[in-house]
């Protein structure tokens, strides 16, 4: 059996096994990557030989990081990698290939609807009654999105929300506080199971599902990279944040806030994180937009939007959905019982 992983920014390892009798009898890993010494490919080989055929990425991890020799140079490639090469070979992870994406229409949406119509989305994609699938969000209404353990009132100036019109609802992913207006974001999520992220890290999966993005801002002129944890940013600075959760029904939620046109001096009233973060950079007031999208491609935000879902359809294919009614009425009630309560919004304080 054969399983391939390409490394985000890295190498393509390929794992290519026998099994018999519930045992990896033999098991070969190539690829483009680079390796020293050589005969280190050899201990890699005979430490993953002879494991039991269900063995989990993490354990196969660890065969192959404690099969290194002191001095040995992993290049473009590491042993989290070779593990999730060999679970795809045994048909436990899978590949972006192996899927069909959708792209799904929601229309704008208010903040509340947006965290619900999340949830449920992941929820049924971990089930298997919807595949895979990414929704770039259009908005109705101004908001603000804290993550799913930050403080209310650390983080939001309620009164000065209020004075601009902004709604504070609370996601159910980890991560920091996005500001939003119509217009002025990108927001996008993924919807996948959980096989496409099996043996990764947290940390590596951001890389691994944000992977594409970038080629997309590369085709508008942006050489954008991802720093960890959670970033994307080009050389003129941060442009996005991702979060992440994934669900115990075996759904992966992972979502992304892209800065198209910000109103800077807005946020930093809204955000009382905001203004430390500035005042450590010796900036009293903003009194600009925060814009690397506009202002690194001096495209409209529609033509960025159009440049990455051509970008994923050319990578992995996709097709045009729109939501149905009881997915969007299942989401109504969440969002009525859940996402627009004090309760939720204020469970940390």
């Amino acid at each position: 059996m054969h399983g391939e992983y390409k490394v985000p920014g890295g190498k393509l390892v390929a794992a290519d096994v026998t099994v018999e009798d519930g045992t990896l009898v033999s098991v070969a890993i190539s690829g483009d990557f680079f390796l020293e010494p050589d005969e280190a490919l050899e201990d890699i080989n005979a430490a993953l030989t002879g494991l039991p055929a269900d063995t989990n990425a993490a354990a196969l991890t660890d065969a192959v990081e404690k099969a290194l020799a002191p001095g040995v140079t992993m290049i473009g490639f590491t042993p989290e990698s070779v593990a999730i090469a060999v679970r795809r070979a045994l048909g436990r992870a899978t590949s972006w290939h192996d899927h069909s994406f959708e792209l799904l229409s929601a229309g704008p949406q208010h903040p509340a609807m947006q965290m619900a119509i999340d949830e449920v989305l992941a929820r049924q994609v971990g089930a298997g009654t919807r595949a895979p699938s990414l929704r770039i969000w259009e908005w109705a209404s101004n908001a603000v999105i804290i993550g799913s353990f930050q403080s209310l009132t650390n983080e939001v100036d309620l009164e000065a929300a209020a004075r601009h019109d902004v709604t504070v609802v609370r996601r159910i992913s980890g991560g920091g506080a996005m500001f939003v207006e119509p217009g002025n974001t990108i927001t996008y999520s993924l919807y996948v199971p959980g096989s496409l992220v099996e043996g990764l890290s947290f940390a590596a999966s951001y890389s691994f599902l944000d992977d594409w993005v970038l080629g997309a801002l590369a085709d508008v002129g942006i050489e954008a990279k991802f720093v960890p944890l959670n970033d994307i940013a080009s050389p003129a600075g941060k442009i996005a944040g991702a979060a992440q959760k994934r669900l115990a029904g075996g759904g992966v939620l992972h979502h992304v806030t892209m800065a198209y046109d910000i109103d800077a001096d807005k946020m930093l009233d809204v955000l009382r994180i905001g203004r430390e973060k500035m005042s450590d950079k010796g900036i009293k007031s903003a009194n600009k937009r925060v814009d690397p999208l506009r202002s690194q491609t001096g495209l409209s935000r529609e033509a960025i939007i159009g440049a990455m879902i051509a970008h994923f359809d050319a990578r992995y294919g996709l097709t045009p959905v729109e939501l149905d009614a009881a997915t969007l009425a299942e989401s109504e009630a969440l969002a009525a019982g859940k996402f627009a309560t004090p309760a939720w919004t204020a469970r940390v304080p």
